[in-house]
């Protein structure tokens, strides 16, 4: 009876527990949400800078860096992402 009860007692999960699987599992749905828009979004500029450059040869240049400065835009929504999933696993998790 005495192993039971101390079986029972290893087995309680804590508030903190709770709170750290939380921030965890928030961690990782904050990263892969976040990835998913700047994902799309650079893949649909470096297309239609592709579609740009094929029309006008001549503006390479400008439509290259046109769309690298469009895409550092768009990354910067996943660092936001990365810097929540980050606070969460160290901060809150700890």
């Amino acid at each position: 009876m005495a192993q039971l009860e101390t079986l029972v007692q290893e087995a309680v999960i804590t508030g903190r527990e709770i709170v750290q699987a939380a921030a965890m599992l928030g961690a990782g749905i904050a990263m892969g949400c976040g990835a998913i828009g700047p994902g799309i979004g650079e893949g649909y500029a470096a297309g239609k800078a592709c579609e740009g450059v094929s029309k006008r040869p001549e503006e390479n240049g400008l439509i290259t860096r046109t769309m690298l400065v469009g895409q550092a835009v768009s990354e910067s929504t996943g660092i936001y992402s990365l810097v929540v999933a980050l606070l969460l696993i160290f901060v809150v998790g700890k």
